[in-house]
Formats: structure tokens, sequence, C-alpha cells
């Protein structure tokens, strides 16, 4: 039962609290080993808590799922592990992330409890309302922000919150596009509220999402807050390798889709890889003076 409990966590789907650590990088606290540790946590927590919502999820959708050409081979509806042990295993992270959430501070624990929340409400039903479940999908990643500002004891810019909820709603609406192109006619089968999108009115909204993430990338860079507090100009020729990432994941869904999702595959794609390890590292040199 190890093996198939493990796939559910969706353990590569973690990278998506990476998100959390964004203040603590941005606010110059990396050298400060109280912050790492707080940062630490609130990153933990919300690992147990986004697999708690993953199992919560492949429970209610276990029958549509075994519908769907890649999640009928997730644990859950094969068979491979039960709705029980799966329920249990829900219960026990929704607890462990609460207990590393208040270890890090009160405030973080109310923001990962509406987080939780938030996203079993997703679940129960507003992944069905158009344009409201992606919605939802990209505060969550605006949670994770606020979350780790708070565990770090750093104020969170609206350049920051401008740039994650234009970033997750760039990857929600891709996502949507490419579950309907994967699935053709059975997509409102699998997932009611793709019956209400399509590949045209998608691509309107990809459009508005990628524009605005450069901009929004592009001012903060050029912001004079953001030179004063990191006595440089030179982050806005980070912009190239930004443009490439975003053109790099249009590229895997236009031009060489799978069945793995977007977000999926750009963690196998050596070229967003690599340009992603290029933008980390001139971003610290910039930021920290190294």
């Amino acid at each position: 039962m190890i093996g198939p409990l493990v796939r559910s966590l969706r353990p590569h789907q973690w990278v998506k609290n990476g998100f959390v650590l964004a203040p603590l990088v941005f606010g110059r606290e990396l050298s400060d080993p109280t912050a790492l540790a707080r940062a630490g946590l609130a990153v933990a927590a919300f690992c147990a808590a986004s697999s708690a919502v993953y199992l919560v999820n492949d429970i209610r959708d276990r029958e549509e799922d075994r519908h769907h050409p890649s999640k009928r081979r997730r644990p859950i509806a094969s068979g491979a592990l039960s709705v029980g042990a799966a329920g249990a295993a829900a219960g026990a992270l929704f607890a462990l992330a609460a207990a590393l959430s208040l270890a890090t501070g009160p405030a973080v624990a109310g923001v990962l409890a509406l987080y939780a929340l938030l996203n079993l409400l997703y679940s129960a039903g507003l992944k069905h309302v158009v344009i409201l479940d992606v919605m939802i999908v990209a505060v969550g990643f605006v949670l994770r922000v606020l979350a780790g500002g708070l565990a770090v004891g750093v104020h969170v810019s609206s350049w920051l919150l401008l740039c994650t909820i234009f970033l997750a709603l760039f990857l929600a609406f891709s996502k949507r596009r490419h579950e309907i192109v994967l699935l053709a006619d059975g997509a409102a089968g699998q997932r009611r509220v793709l019956d209400q999108y399509s590949p045209a009115f998608l691509d309107q909204m990809i459009n508005v999402v990628t524009a605005s993430s450069v901009v929004s990338y592009a001012l903060y860079a050029v912001s004079p807050e953001t030179s004063q507090r990191y006595h440089s100009e030179w982050l806005i020729y980070t912009l190239p390798l930004v443009l490439f990432g975003i053109f790099r994941y249009l590229y895997l869904i236009y031009q060489a889709p799978d069945e793995k999702n977007p977000t999926e595959a750009i963690l196998s794609d050596l070229p967003f890889l690599a340009n992603l390890a290029l933008w980390v590292l001139a971003v610290l040199w910039i930021v920290y003076g190294l």
C-alpha cells in the first residue's frame, strides 16, 4: 500500500509550494537561519495540506478518473489504494499540516486553514463553476506567498502578488486547455466545467494573462522601489529568461503536447529547467550582491 499511497500524495507537485519561499528570497532573508527554519516549516505544512487535498479530490473523482486516459492509472481510481486508507491518510496529513503551521505561527496557520478550506470547497463543487475554478487555483498560489511572508516576517509587495496571480492564472488556463485538447469530445464527461470552455476561449485568456505576467514582472524589475531595495537596476536583465520560460511552456502546450499536463511536462524538460536554474542564479546574484 505504501507505493500507491506515495503516488497519490503527488510529491512531484510539491514544487508548487516553492512559492512559499518567494518572500524569503526577495526579502533578503536567506542568510537568517531562523527565517530559513520557519520558511521550511511553512513549506512542509503546505506540502502536507496539498497532498491531503489531492487525496480528498481523488476519492471524490475516482469514478470520473476511471474514464480518463491517464488519470485512470491513479491508485484510488485503479483500485490500488482503498478509499478507507486514502481517507485516513488525508486526515493524518491535515493534522500534520495544522501542527507544522501552528509551530510557525497562528497567522500562518490561519492562511493555511483558508487554503485548505478553499480547496475542499473546490473539490466539493466549486471546480464546476466556469472561471471561478481557475481563480481558486490562482488564489491558492497567492496564499502560499502570503504564508511565506508571514512565516519570515517579510512584507509581501504588491508587485510580487501581481506576478504570482497572473502566473498562476497562466498555469491554470493552460492546464484547462490541455485537458480539453487531450480529452476531445469526452472532456465534459471527465470534468463538467470543461463543457463551458473551448480552446479558442482559453487561448484568449492565456494571451491576456501571459501579457499581464510579463508586464507585471517588467514593471517590478524597473520600479524605483526595487532598485532602491536591492541597490541595483540589473533585475530587468533577467526578463529574457522569464520570456524564454513562458515561451517554452507555451511551446510544450501547443507544439509538443502529450498526456502529461503542462505543469508536469516542464519538470522533465531540460531547456526549461536549465533556463529556470539560470534565472534563479541571476536573481540571487542581483538580490544578494553575490
